[in-house]
């Protein structure tokens, strides 16, 4: 059964959802978890304090607020748009992840203002 989260980043919060997966579960096993994020094109990133090798890994993000798990930089990924390996408007990470959940609101906020990254705060909801 999918797990409740709500991600903080500023004042921004976002609702969002982890899937059945083993990688899922493990970060949600985790929850709290707070991280640095960065930027990349249309995604923001960053080391969280999981470990897990791929699980069913795709190189294309279908949906915008695709929640990822990016195995070579154990990060926590948030997609909505192309990013510097994009081809014209797909959403590309730098290479596979594992596809952990979904954003269910707060995206065009956080979108339209894009908040610093220094905290991001993972929490159970």
């Amino acid at each position: 059964m999918p797990s409740s989260i709500r991600i903080i980043i500023g004042d921004q919060i976002l609702d969002a959802e982890l899937n059945d997966s083993s990688t899922a579960k493990a970060i949600a096993k985790s929850l709290p978890i707070t991280f640095a994020g960065d930027y990349w094109g249309d995604e923001i990133y960053g080391t969280i304090p999981v470990s897990k090798t791929e699980e069913n890994p795709v190189a294309v993000i279908e949906e915008p607020g695709t929640l990822g798990y990016w195995p070579i930089g154990k990060a926590f990924c948030i997609f909505w748009g192309p990013t510097p390996v994009s081809q014209r408007d797909e959403i590309r990470p730098a290479s596979p992840v594992n596809v952990i959940g979904r954003v269910i609101s707060g995206l065009d906020k956080l979108v339209e203002t894009r908040p610093d990254l220094r905290k991001i705060f993972l929490e159970a909801k």
